[in-house]
């Protein structure tokens, strides 16, 4: 597992930095999305709905990027490439519930009746950062 930088650890756990992430389409094609990012002990934690098209590509083992951008420089970011370690629904809607306040400062908003929800989390395999 690739270490992030001490330096860029504020983009993942203070600043409202957006992610950019990078999966893969059953085709092989990239498919991007902007998604909120946690960060907990050196693993990224995406957090989306079951049977949307990036819980679908992030199966465990997939390889997937990430580029994270701070949103008060946007020439400094850490890009992150690593796998799916684990999918998860313990914790989710605690989880989504923690991305909200730290992204929105409220109660996550955007529930849909019957969602379930979902955790991906990230092993980092490869780090570069700028800025």
């Amino acid at each position: 597992m690739a270490a992030i930088p001490e330096k860029y650890l504020d983009l993942l756990t203070e600043k409202r930095a957006f992610a950019s992430l990078a999966t893969l389409m059953p085709d092989g094609t990239p498919q991007v999305t902007p998604v909120w990012i946690g960060y907990e002990k050196g693993t990224l934690l995406v957090n989306t709905a079951l049977g949307r098209t990036k819980a679908r590509n992030m199966q465990e083992g997939a390889p997937v990027a990430l580029a994270v951008i701070d949103p008060d420089n946007p020439y400094r970011y850490v890009q992150i490439r690593g796998k799916v370690a684990r999918v998860t629904t313990d914790g989710a809607d605690e989880s989504i519930e923690r991305l909200s306040h730290k992204y929105l400062g409220r109660d996550y908003p955007f529930r849909q009746p019957g969602e379930r929800r979902v955790i991906c989390e990230i092993d980092p395999q490869a780090v570069s950062a700028s800025g």
